[in-house]
C-alpha cells in the first residue's frame, strides 16, 4: 500500500498543481497507442484516473477535485453509490471469507477458524488463503461480467477476527484462532498475506483486523457494553495479534468494535486510534466501523446526542467506512460545524487508495489477478487443502487404545445428532459447495464394504426425544463398535442474532453438554464391554468430565468444513494420524472461570490460570510416540538486547509416520507475582516417519523476552528465565495427560 501525504494534498495552493497534470492526461488520453510496456490495450481514457500510467495518489487527487460533497459522502458507506457521471461504479465492501468465500454461492469451504487454530500450522494457513483468494478474484471477474455488485460480491473482506478467545462462554470464539496471543498473531498474519497476495503494486484482495479492540462478549451487551481493562492486559493479550497485522502483514483495513474500550467507543477510541494505531504502529490503510455500531453511539453508549453527532465522532476519530447507515447524516454534521470537508476528503482518499489497489480502476491486463478464472472454485487443488486443513485441526483427547478402529470389522453403529448433520461441517459466515461430506457419509465410504452398518440419529441436538420409546440407545451391545457424534451447533453458539436455539443470543453460559446428549451417551454405554468412540463437533469447549469417564475414545472435530466427514473417518480407521492441538483451554466446570463480563486475564487462559482444566492448551493425542530429547541454549547467559537459539531433538519412536506440533514456552521473572505463568513463544509442525527424527531450532529475541508492565510497557527484565519445549503446554494437568515436556534456564543480565 502506498502513503498518502493528505496535509500536502488539500492544501487549496497544492490543488492548483493538479491542473496542468489533468490538461496533460486528457491530451494523452486522446492517444490510441500505450508506450508503457505492461499492455497493448487502447489508452483512450474516457477519465484520467482510469490511467494507470498515472501514480495512484495523481489518480485519486483528480478524481476527488471533480466530487460534489454530496458524491463524497455517498463513497464512505459500505455501499457505496455509483457516480456515473465521473464513470465510478457502485462498489459494495462488505464481503465476508471467515474460512472460505462466505454468503456468495458456490466456494470451498475450510475448517471453522478455531480449528485452524489447531493445526498450528503457518504454511497451511497461507495456502489455505491463497486458495480462498483465488477464488475470490474468480468470483469477482464473474460478477462483474453478469452486473453483480451486490453485498459479499466484491474484493474486500472483513477477516480474520484475531480476537482473543479470553472466555469459552463467548458464542463468537469459534471466530478466532483461540486464546493465544502470540499463535493468533502468526496465524492471523498468513491470513492476511494469503488474501492480499504479495504483487508490489496491487492488492489480490483486502483484508480487514477486526474486531478492535478488547472484544469478546457478552454479546447480548455489545452494543452498550464498556470493556474495561488493565493497560498491562490491553497490551499483554488484547492487542499483540492486532499489532503484527498491521505493522508486520501490512492489513489493509482494521475493523472497530461495537462495544467501548476504557470509556470510549472502540470505533471513535483515541486511545485505539489515534495513540495506538495511528501514532505508534503508523498504520496506512483505511478504518472501519462494525455493522451499525455507530448508531450505537446515541442508542447504546449514550456518549452522543443524535446520528450527526454520532458520525461526526466517527468521521473525526479515524472512520473512513461505515458499515451502516449514519454516514449519510454526515452532511447535516457539516452544515453544524461538527466535520470540515477537508476531513471528509482525508477519509475518502484512504478508501479509493485501497480500490487504486485492487486494480478497480485499470485494464485488466495490468492486473496480474484478473486471468484468475473459474476452474480454481471448489477445484481439485482447494479440495485436497480443505481436507488437508480438517485433518490437522482435530483433536484426539481420549484414545484407551481402540483407536484406530480396524476396516474390518463385521458390524459397526453410527448414531448421535450430528452424523448425519451437514449444518456441522459449515460453522458461521460460511460460503456453499456442491461437496459436503458430512461424517456419516465419510465413515460410510471408508469401512469395509463387508461390514454390517446401522445408523441411528438416536437423540436430538438439544432437547429431549419426544417420542417416549427409545430403540436406538440398546444397538451399542449388537455391534463390535459404535461412533457416536454429539456436540453442538451454529444452532447453539455464534453471533447475535444467528444462533437459533441460544436462550442467551449466542453465547453460552452453560458450557456443559447438552444433558439428553450426555444421558443418550450413558445408555449406549449400559451392558456392555464393546468400544464407544466419541466425535464431538463444537466450536467451544464443552465442559464434560463423564464423557470423559465413559467414553473409550474422544475425537474432537470442530466444525471442520466440506471435507470434514472423509477426515473425521481416515481418522478412526487409521489411515491418518491425529496432530491438532487444543488452541483454547477446556475448562472442567464453568465454576472455574471469572465473571464472563471482567475483562481482567487473571485466571484466564493457560497463561493465568491456576486450577486444573479438563483438556489443556496446547494439547493433542497421537497413534504414534513421540520423544524429546537434548534440549540446548547456546548460550547460559545473555544481556537484554541479545538473543540466542534453543534446539531439540525430536524422535517418532513409534510405529506410525505422523505430524507432531512442537511448541516452546518461556516463563519469565516475576518478583511482583503479576506476569503469565508461562507463554506461548513459538512452535512448528514436524512430520516425521516411524523410527526417524530430527532437530528443531528456535530463536528468542528481545521481543519473546519482553515482559509488560501495569501501564503497559513492555521490557526485558534482568533474572532467571526458563524455557519450556515439548508438545504442549506446562504444568501438572498436561503432565497427567501425557503431555512430553524438557526445560531449562538460562539468565538475562
Amino acid at each position: 500500500m502506498e502513503d498518502v501525504n493528505f496535509e500536502e494534498y488539500f492544501k487549496p495552493s497544492a490543488m492548483l498543481r493538479f491542473v496542468p497534470l489533468l490538461l496533460f492526461v486528457f491530451i494523452l488520453s486522446a492517444c490510441t497507442s500505450n508506450s508503457g510496456s505492461e499492455t497493448t490495450e487502447s489508452t483512450d481514457y474516457d477519465f484520467p484516473w482510469y490511467n494507470p500510467e498515472i501514480s495512484f495518489e495523481d489518480r485519486l487527487q483528480l478524481l476527488i477535485a471533480e466530487m460534489t460533497i454530496e458524491e463524497k459522502i455517498s463513497q464512505l458507506s459500505y455501499d457505496a453509490a455509483a457516480i456515473e457521471r465521473l464513470g465510478v461504479p457502485e462498489y459494495n465492501w462488505w464481503s465476508e471469507a471467515l474460512h472460505g468465500v462466505a454468503r456468495n454461492g458456490r466456494a470451498t469451504v475450510f475448517p471453522q477458524p478455531i480449528g485452524m487454530g489447531a493445526t498450528f500450522d503457518r504454511e497451511l494457513i497461507h495456502r489455505v488463503f491463497t486458495a480462498v483468494s483465488d477464488e475470490a478474484r474468480a468470483k469477482f471477474t464473474i460478477s462483474q461480467e453478469i452486473g453483480n455488485y451486490a453485498q459479499y460480491a466484491g474484493l474486500t473482506f472483513w477477516t480474520p477476527n484475531v480476537n482473543i478467545f479470553r472466555d469459552p462462554r463467548w458464542g463468537r470464539g469459534m471466530e478466532t484462532y483461540g486464546e493465544d496471543p502470540f499463535l493468533t498473531a502468526q496465524l492471523g498474519m498468513e491470513v492476511v498475506k494469503g488474501l492480499q497476495g504479495d504483487h508490489a503494486k496491487y492488492l489480490k484482495a483486502g483484508a480487514c483486523a477486526k474486531h478492535y479492540a478488547v472484544h469478546s462478549g457478552p454479546e447480548a451487551l455489545r452494543h452498550e457494553f464498556d470493556a474495561i481493562t488493565t493497560l498491562k492486559d490491553l497490551h499483554e493479550t488484547y492487542l499483540p495479534a492486532f499489532k503484527a497485522l498491521v505493522t508486520e502483514s501490512n492489513v489493509e483495513s482494521v475493523m472497530g468494535a461495537y462495544n467501548r474500550v476504557l470509556g470510549e467507543p472502540a470505533c471513535a477510541s483515541k486511545l485505539l486510534y489515534q495513540d495506538i494505531l495511528m501514532d505508534a504502529w503508523d498504520f496506512k490503510g483505511h478504518f472501519l466501523s462494525d455493522c451499525w455500531a455507530i448508531q450505537d453511539f446515541h442508542s447504546g453508549h449514550m456518549v452522543t446526542s443524535d446520528v450527526a453527532e454520532s458520525a461526526a465522532m466517527a468521521l473525526n476519530m479515524g472512520v473512513s467506512l461505515n458499515c451502516g447507515n449514519s454516514f449519510p447524516a454526515l452532511k447535516e454534521a457539516l452544515d453544524r460545524g461538527l466535520v470540515t470537508e477537508a476531513t471528509i476528503d482525508e477519509r475518502l482518499a484512504t478508501l479509493f487508495i485501497t480500490r487504486f489497489e485492487l486494480g478497480l480502476f485499470d485494464p485488466p491486463s495490468w492486473n496480474p489477478y484478473s486471468d484468475i478464472n473459474e476452474s480454481v472454485i471448489n477445484s481439485e487443488e482447494h479440495e485436497e487443502i480443505a481436507y488437508e486443513a480438517a485433518l490437522k485441526s482435530m483433536v484426539l483427547l481420549k484414545n484407551n487404545g481402540v483407536l484406530p478402529l480396524k476396516k474390518d470389522l463385521r458390524t459397526l453403529y453410527i448414531t448421535g445428532p450430528q452424523a448425519n448433520n451437514s449444518t456441522v461441517l459449515l460453522g458461521n459466515y460460511y460460503g456453499l459447495s456442491n461437496r459436503l461430506v458430512n461424517i456419516l457419509e465419510g465413515i460410510t465410504s471408508r469401512v469395509s464394504a463387508g461390514t454390517t452398518v446401522d445408523y441411528r440419529m438416536g437423540v436430538l441436538e438439544y432437547r429431549d426425544n419426544v417420542n417416549p420409546v427409545d430403540w436406538a440407545s440398546g444397538g451399542a451391545k449388537d455391534h463390535e463398535a459404535t461412533i457416536v457424534v454429539l456436540g453442538i451447533s451454529q444452532l447453539l453458539e455464534g453471533e447475535e442474532g444467528e444462533s437459533l436455539a441460544s436462550p442467551s443470543m449466542g453465547d453460552r453460559l452453560d458450557l456443559n453438554l447438552p444433558a439428553n446428549q450426555l444421558e443418550y451417551l450413558r445408555k449406549l454405554k449400559e451392558g456392555h464391554d464393546n468400544p464407544v468412540i466419541v466425535v464431538m463437533t463444537g466450536g467451544s469447549p464443552i465442559t464434560m468430565p463423564e464423557v470423559e469417564e465413559l467414553a473409550d475414545a474422544i475425537l474432537w472435530v470442530w466444525y471442520p468444513g466440506q471435507e470434514g466427514g472423509l477426515a473425521v473417518a481416515d481418522l478412526i480407521f487409521g489411515n491418518e494420524v491425529p496432530s491438532g492441538k487444543l488452541p483454547i483451554t477446556f475448562p472442567e466446570s464453568v465454576d472455574q472461570l471469572p465473571p464472563y463480563e471482567d475483562y481482567s486475564m487473571k485466571e484466564r487462559t493457560y497463561r493465568y490460570m491456576t486450577s486444573s482444566p479438563l483438556y489443556t492448551f496446547g494439547y493433542g493425542l497421537s497413534y504414534t510416540e513421540f520423544s524429546f530429547n537434548d534440549l540446548y541454549l547456546d548460550r547460559e547467559e545473555i544481556a537484554v538486547d541479545e538473543s540466542l537459539l534453543v534446539s531439540v531433538k525430536v524422535k517418532n519412536s513409534g510405529e506410525m509416520d505422523a505430524d507432531e506440533v512442537v511448541q516452546l514456552y518461556v516463563s519469565v521473572p516475576d518478583p511482583e507475582g503479576i506476569q503469565p505463568r508461562w507463554s506461548l513463544k513459538n512452535f512448528t509442525r514436524v512430520s516425521l516417519d516411524k523410527g526417524s527424527s530430527t532437530e528443531v531450532s528456535f530463536k528468542l529475541d528481545r521481543q519473546a523476552l519482553e515482559q509488560f508492565d501495569q501501564d503497559g510497557v513492555a521490557r526485558v527484565e534482568p533474572g532467571e528465565y526458563t524455557v519450556f519445549v515439548g508438545n504442549g503446554s506446562p504444568g501438572q494437568r498436561s503432565e497427567a495427560l501425557g503431555v512430553k515436556m524438557l526445560s531449562t534456564s538460562f539468565q538475562v543480565k
